[in-house]
């Protein structure tokens, strides 16, 4: 008898009035669950076009609105993997570009992963899952980057996913779960390079789980008894139960999608992509193979050298900020793993693999990652917001037991120790996402003190120019907006459109993701004679050379904006007849 029929049969004999009990419990946990999910989802787009792009998303984002426009795209591992692109693309296509609908595939993935916790139901208390369903929701360092174009929160979204899924394949054998399970999987294959560091730490987590498995038949002397059980088992789920079908099925699904996201798509002239092979079959097998032979030789020409800073260099910074970010949640998780494992009859599966994925991750992403940026350390929160969620339960149940006993002080301590742990996650959150980042981010010692935000964040008030130059080019016809000076220069503005842009372009980001978007055409020169010559209505240079530059236009007022959290100075002219509210006339003036 499976354990299914077991659970059904011990059902049938109960009273009705405990069945009834008992699905009343699991309504309301169930809606408890949906609830945290729907706060998940407000949180994350509440204002989530209000911040600026940062330097990566600006990129990204301009390369995205070219493909939209050409139909170009093939896999460069710098820039990660395809999902974005084209799911992007398409949102684009149907909504118009913005900060708020590029954010949107992000959003909503993260957003909808509290309710993974349900699907842990046979393996979580009840209290348990809405704790995990909290963590994933309001701990600051996922929420912040679920409001990031970034493939990190995908790409730990879609392997929870995975695994919620799978685990709900064991707790019910039916095939669904299997091929669900494997979209996700799949999906996060689409993401980003680093999705190999998750199966490599997957394999270790079910060797790990494998081994409690055999460390508890050797308590019972039954070792090799249980090693022939498993084997007898496997064997007559996949020839007899029809398992080896769906497995091959559910691996020639897992290609078919990596496939077409990694597929070349092509422009009309250009080399054979993905649709050009529908219309002539026999350009198939070379868009596969690049698909995934050329994707992969890619990925270890960018990503196979590992990390080249120091292992505790790298730790400290990535340290920093899971202790600005996640103290409580890291906390939690170290409490409900200990417990979960050693005072209970036997430790869970789903809590041991979740605090094996998140602690070894921890400790080796300092090895793998080329930069201590701040978003690292979601590939390690994420799945430790499982075992987490079994601590915080803790303190939940002591302090509904000491409700319960009539002991005033203990629920007393029980509840301000649980407010208080609210309180700082809260206040991270709020801090750290929804005030601007960049209004209290230097020191003296020009370090980050908002650890979340990484250097590449324009500052604060950047966004009223950018609606100026907006302005500006909807008012104008020829070049609309032209770069001064060697950091800016780009001989061939037309090199941009594909990855690697050519000369200063990085210099100018995140501008190039908005005045792609708005229409503008853009230019670049070195020579000051240009610049004055017959200037267009927004000149944009480095602050350094404000002055010469100010001299040779007219009538232009002046808006400095650092383009990154410190240390790049930009100065935007913009024409007065050409500002929403044009004066007209005089010389170039301060903002």
């Amino acid at each position: 008898m499976t354990a299914d029929e077991k659970s059904a049969d011990a059902r049938r004999w109960l009273p009705d009035s405990v069945n009834a009990f008992g699905r009343t419990v699991g309504a309301r946990t169930a809606a408890a669950v949906l609830g945290v999910t729907l706060l998940s989802l407000s949180l994350r787009f509440f204002a989530l076009g209000s911040r600026v792009f940062h330097w990566d998303e600006g990129r990204v984002g301009y390369w995205i609105l070219r493909y939209a426009e050409n139909g170009i795209w093939e896999y460069h591992a710098v820039i990660h993997g395809p999902f974005l692109y084209h799911v992007n693309k398409y949102l684009f296509q149907l909504f118009g570009a913005s900060d708020f609908v590029a954010r949107v595939p992000i959003a909503v993935v993260s957003g909808l992963l509290p309710l993974t916790a349900w699907l842990f139901r046979e393996r979580l208390r009840r209290v348990e899952m809405i704790a995990v369903g909290l963590f994933l929701a309001v701990n600051p360092v996922v929420l912040y980057y679920s409001r990031f174009m970034r493939n990190d929160v995908l790409l730990a979204a879609f392997m929870v996913y995975a695994l919620a899924f799978y685990t709900r394949l064991f707790d019910t054998r039916k095939p669904r779960y299997l091929y669900i399970g494997t979209l996700m999987l799949a999906l996060a294959f689409t993401t980003k390079e680093n999705v190999l560091v998750y199966v490599v730490t997957w394999v270790g987590a079910a060797v790990l789980l494998f081994d409690h498995r055999l460390v508890l038949a050797a308590r019972a002397d039954d070792r090799k008894a249980f090693l022939r059980d498993r084997a007898r088992r496997a064997w007559d789920a996949l020839w007899h139960d029809w398992w080896a079908l769906h497995l091959v099925l559910a691996l020639v699904f897992f290609f078919a999608v990596v496939i077409f996201f990694y597929a070349p798509r092509a422009g009309p002239t250009s080399d054979p992509g993905l649709w050009k092979a529908f219309s002539n079959p026999g350009l198939f097998p070379a868009v596969i193979e690049e698909a995934t032979v050329g994707s992969w030789e890619s990925f270890v020409d960018k990503w196979g050298g590992g990390n080249e800073s120091s292992y505790l260099s790298t730790f400290k910074s990535l340290g920093a900020v899971l202790w600005e970010g996640a103290a409580v949640l890291l906390a939690l998780s170290v409490v409900g793993f200990v417990a979960d494992r050693y005072v209970g009859d036997r430790p869970r599966d789903v809590v041991s693999f979740a605090s094996y994925w998140g602690f070894v991750s921890v400790l080796g992403y300092p090895v793998i990652v080329e930069n201590a940026f701040p978003w690292e350390v979601v590939h390690a929160v994420v799945p430790l917001a499982i075992p987490a969620g079994v601590g915080l339960a803790i303190l939940v149940r002591w302090g509904s037991e000491a409700v319960a006993d009539g002991d005033a002080v203990s629920a007393t301590f029980a509840a301000l120790l649980v407010l208080l742990l609210a309180g700082q996650v809260g206040a991270t959150a709020v801090n750290s996402t929804y005030l601007h980042p960049a209004d209290h981010y230097v020191d003296d010692a020009e370090q980050d003190e908002n650890r979340l935000v990484q250097y590449g964040q324009p500052a604060a008030g950047i966004r009223p120019t950018l609606e100026r130059v907006r302005y500006a080019a909807a008012h104008n016809d020829g070049t609309d907006v032209l770069y001064y000076g060697s950091d800016f220069y780009v001989a061939n503005e037309s090199e941009n459109d594909r990855w690697a842009a050519g000369g200063g372009w990085y210099d100018r980001l995140p501008i190039p993701w908005y005045t792609e978007m708005y229409g503008a055409a853009v230019d670049s020169t070195t020579e000051l004679d240009v610049v004055g010559s017959n200037p267009p209505p927004v000149v944009v240079a480095r602050a350094g050379d404000r002055s010469q530059v100010a001299e040779r236009l007219d009538g232009y007022r002046a808006f400095e904006e650092e383009l990154t959290l410190w240390g790049s100075e930009t100065v935007f002219f913009v024409d007065e007849d050409y500002l929403p509210s044009a004066s007209g006339g005089g010389n170039v003036t301060d903002a």
